[in-house]
Order: C-alpha cells, then structure tokens, then sequence
C-alpha cells in the first residue's frame, strides 16, 4: 500500500493545549489541528502550513515527537501521520470549517468525544 503523509500539531500553553472538535463523519471527535503533506514539501513545512490554514495561528519551532500509521485498506493506502508539538505560537485563533478549535486543560478532555486513537496520540504528545 503507499504511504500517504499527514502531520498534527498540539500548541500548548501553560496548562492548556488547543484542540480541534471536529464536525466531520470520516473523523469526528477531538484532535489536533493537521493535514496532508503536499508533494515537495518538507515535514516541517507543511505542519507549520497546516497549522496556519486550519487555527489562524503561526506555530514555530514544531518539535516531532512521532508517529502513528493508520492502514486504510479500502483505499490502498496508509496514513502516516507525523506528530508535532510547540509552545511558540502567535497570532488570533480562527474558526475551521472542519470544526471548533479552542484551548482547554488537559484535565478537560474527558469531557467530549474523541476521534479514532486520540488517546495513543496523547500518550506520544506527553511522552
């Protein structure tokens, strides 16, 4: 199957970090703000990218701490998504079209549902 790239990013600050509540039916639930990796783009780029398009926000210095492949067989391919956090960040939050992106304690997160393997994306964000 070939590999399609992906990227994810948890901005935090202090005890809060942004999320994203998605509203869409192939991903819904909390997660962090990504997307596609678009061909010639370098990893770095494209989180930095995607974190601009879907937050508002400009993300610097994304520090990768992993990654986790989900194999879409219907599809032929697997999404290997690379994950990404930073605390370096500025600018205004926007809303998404691909749900509400807010702040919240981590100790909050048990409030919402979350989408596919959001806890094992925790487990590499905290790690």
């Amino acid at each position: 199957m070939k590999n399609v790239y992906t990227n994810m990013c948890m901005v935090y600050s202090g005890d809060k970090i942004l999320v994203l509540n998605r509203v869409k039916k192939d991903w819904p639930g909390l997660t962090f703000p990504g997307g596609h990796v678009e061909d010639g783009e370098l990893f770095s780029e494209s989180v930095i990218r995607e974190m601009k398009e879907e937050t508002g926000l400009t993300i610097r210095n994304p520090e990768y701490v992993g990654q986790i492949v989900w194999p879409l067989p219907e599809q032929g391919i697997n999404d290997v998504a690379l994950l990404y956090r930073t605390n370096e960040f500025a600018g205004e939050l926007l809303e998404s079209v691909e749900g509400h992106v807010f702040f919240i304690k981590k100790s909050e997160l048990g409030n919402y549902q979350h989408s596919l393997d959001f806890d094992k994306v925790l487990e590499l964000m905290f790690k």
